[in-house]
């Protein structure tokens, strides 16, 4: 009892960190969409500059999604963690010192180099976070229990992101040096973070030092289920970061809303910020109902309510509706007008929310040895959180922000395909022999 005792003592700090790292892997990815608003301006009005941010942020996962897996494999948890964290710092640090760059294109520049290192640290923590909590946990059901609290706070982090960005930039915001005080707490998170993981004594992966079992990558693609399964992902996290960053891109350009408040970047960022608290709320009724409801049909259930939204947003009227948003003029929540549509757009978060569990569960089905190697490619795909919000951008630019929404729902259908039938497993595969090799 006294060991129990002192173990939960000596790793509430650390917990407390990792639950904040997880609240700022959201934040920090999040805090990409409103900004993009300020480097559009920056960059002439061109559309495509208003997702550009995000775009390399989560291109980055592409290049370190495999060695973020080799880090951890070779170095630990620790090690890991540590290097997340310092990069993580430096990627806010370029950044914040982008607002103080008199060209505007050069300033753009910088904000890119500090987007795309930021992404480097976002995927390594993904990849640190939540097996670190899991050790953390003193049995395996309170290790679960540590990594649902901790998607708990990335779903407060992605709320927050727009709602606190939105109302500092307010509605004539040009520079980035706007958000200085985002920048502030982030680098301040992951400054504290890297000193409380330095002088602490972890638990350490039980697999570190360990031969590991050489698996052929290209071996995982001979499994239908999971090389749909990447597309599948590829795809989901596209619509899942495409749906919000459009919602807001909409609202922010809305004459109407305008015309109400000075800050439609605030009230934009209020509805946005709902759509990641729907997807909260979306993943506690998924853990409710998971047991009973097989991922395939969450995944149909899913993939068919985005499209009806998706639908309904797209045709709706621009029709005006009250909302309760939050205003920079005044630093309160108030009532104002906002389009049927992103309403619709925004409800979509609840069966967003869901997807990528349900993915993950379908495409590693019968893998065996090769699970390990799809949770590494699956990191990789996280880049299409950046490659079709882009695309997005390029159809807003030509037809509007309305028919931009034409692409998640490509992605929808592509997924609900997936559910219905790319996603069966196929039985009566040859198993390859294993080979243990030393690092």
């Amino acid at each position: 009892m006294n060991q129990n005792q002192a173990k939960k003592q000596n790793f509430a700090l650390p917990i407390a960190i990792m639950f904040a790292l997880f609240f700022m892997i959201a934040f920090v990815t999040g805090y990409q969409n409103p900004l993009g608003s300020v480097i559009e301006k920056m960059s002439d009005g061109n559309p495509i500059m208003s997702q550009i941010g995000t775009l390399a942020n989560f291109i980055a996962y592409a290049f370190m999604g495999y060695p973020a897996g080799k880090l951890l494999q070779n170095r630990g948890f620790r090690v890991t963690a540590l290097w997340a964290v310092t990069i993580g710092f430096i990627g806010v640090l370029v950044t914040y010192l982008s607002g103080f760059v008199g060209t505007d294109s050069t300033a753009v520049v910088i904000y890119l180099i500090g987007a795309f290192i930021a992404g480097f640290s976002m995927c390594l923590l993904n990849t640190v976070v939540n097996p670190m909590l899991n050790s953390l946990g003193s049995t395996p059901n309170k290790g679960n229990q540590l990594v649902q609290f901790g998607g708990a706070f990335n779903s407060l982090g992605a709320t927050l992101a727009p709602v606190i960005v939105g109302g500092l930039l307010g509605g004539a915001a040009s520079s980035i040096s706007s958000a200085n005080p985002v920048f502030y707490l982030a680098m301040g998170i992951f400054a504290l973070a890297f000193v409380v993981l330095f002088f602490s004594k972890l638990p350490e992966s039980p697999d570190l030092g360990k031969p590991q079992a050489k698996v052929n990558t290209a071996g995982a693609f001979r499994y239908r289920n999971f090389t749909f399964g990447v597309i599948a992902i590829f795809c989901y996290v596209g619509l899942e970061v495409g749906i919000a960053n459009w919602t807001y891109q909409f609202l922010e350009k809305h004459n109407d809303i305008i015309a109400i408040t000075d800050a439609p970047g605030a009230i934009a960022g209020t509805v946005c910020g709902l759509y990641w608290l729907l997807m909260l709320v979306g993943r506690l009724l998924g853990g409710v109902v998971g047991g009973k409801v097989s991922s395939r049909a969450m995944l149909v259930t899913a993939s068919l309510g985005a499209m009806v939204f998706l639908l309904l947003g797209i045709f709706s009227q621009e029709t005006l509706v009250p909302f309760i948003g939050f205003s920079s003029a005044d630093l309160a929540f108030n009532t104002v007008q906002i389009p049927l549509n992103a309403i619709f757009f925004v409800l979509c978060g609840l069966f967003a929310s869901v997807m990528w569990g349900a993915i993950f569960n379908l495409s590693v089905t019968g893998l065996g040895k090769y699970t390990a190697v799809a949770s590494g490619i699956f990191m990789v795909m996280v880049c299409g959180g950046g490659v079709f919000p882009a695309i997005q951008a390029v159809i807003a630019g030509n037809a509007g922000a309305l028919a931009s929404f034409w692409l998640p729902f490509a992605l929808a259908t592509y997924i609900f395909i997936y559910a219905v039938a790319l996603s069966r497993a196929q039985a009566g595969l040859p198993e390859e022999p294993e080979v243990l090799v030393e690092d």
